[in-house]
């Protein structure tokens, strides 16, 4: 199903009331006080939802915890935004029975990255925004605290904005546009042929990922190719490969040259985006319409939301 025009959340007002959960990973309230006391200092009301602080094994509570917290915030008024607290693994498994016929009704944003992924697919399929970003417990200097504001902003109602594409010798630099999605590569390959497989036609992907061997990341691509994804799609965006692993015997290629590899010359190609695993982990609101584009002869990706 191809969507039109996604749907935006409401906009975040003075004095709003953001939660913050796990959907995934378990997390302290105490890797969550830098964060906490930066989005207050923005002008906004803070709770922790029940996943924080819980444990079950690696989890922030088990499958049911961790599923009614967020049905909860999802479905309270008085919460206006939901920050998922750190990513891991665990956030797939409470899709399934997740009720979002309030959230469709009356849609507020949700920020998160990497695990969360899969969240903004099955966002996306309804045709709702949602933000991949920084999250919590990444917050810790001035560079990500930019991160979390400028996230914020966005939430607040700023309708537009750009993000620069460094020169890479790899890019395909050729103009494109379309809406975006995307997100954790690893996370995308292991929801393909469910119901929160992206749906690439037309759109610009964008990926990420983190502590990978490079085969597999062939491997992840390659599944991509084979589906053809990677020619349906407008244009590919890719930001941070970071942390990669490697066999006794090197594969002998990095991640950017692997993707590089199964991706058409015709199809647009930028490398070295600001998103992904670090600091200036930079907001991609997925479902935005972008344009990429030579501006001077600097490329950008420019959001109108």
């Amino acid at each position: 199903m191809t969507i039109t025009k996604f749907t935006r959340p409401q906009s975040l007002e003075a004095h709003d009331t953001i939660g913050i959960l796990s959907t995934a990973r378990a997390i302290d309230t105490e890797e969550l006080t830098t964060s906490k006391t930066f989005i207050e200092s923005m002008g906004y009301n803070v709770i922790y939802g029940a996943t924080i602080g819980a444990r079950h094994n690696q989890y922030a509570g088990d499958d049911d915890l961790r599923r009614n917290d967020l049905q909860t915030m999802i479905d309270n008024p008085e919460i206006k935004a939901i920050i998922c607290a750190r990513g891991g693994y665990g956030t797939a498994r409470i899709l399934s029975e997740m009720d979002w016929s309030n959230f469709k009704q009356n849609p507020k944003w949700i920020l998160g990255y990497s695990d969360v992924t899969a969240i903004h697919n099955t966002l996306s399929n309804m045709g709702i925004m949602s933000m991949h970003g920084i999250m919590p417990i990444n917050v810790k200097d001035d560079i990500s605290k930019k991160a979390l504001s400028d996230a914020l902003h966005i939430m607040a109602g700023k309708k537009s904005y750009s993000l620069s594409l460094p020169e890479h010798p790899l890019n395909h630099k050729l103009n494109c546009s379309g809406q975006i999605t995307g997100g954790n590569l690893s996370m995308i390959y292991s929801l393909r042929g469910t119901p929160h497989d992206i749906n690439p036609k037309g759109k610009i992907l964008f990926l990420e990922d983190l502590d990978e061997y490079l085969y597999h990341i062939d491997r992840m691509i390659l599944n991509l190719k084979l589906g053809n994804v990677l020619e349906e799609v407008a244009g590919i965006v890719i930001g941070g490969m970071s942390d990669m692993n490697d066999n006794t015997i090197p594969y002998g290629k990095t991640a950017e040259e692997i993707i590089a590899e199964h991706v058409q010359e015709h199809t647009p190609l930028f490398f070295g985006a600001p998103f992904g695993h670090f600091a200036h982990n930079l907001p991609v609101v997925c479902g935005a319409e972008i344009n990429i584009t030579d501006k001077d002869g600097h490329w950008q990706m420019e959001f109108t939301l």
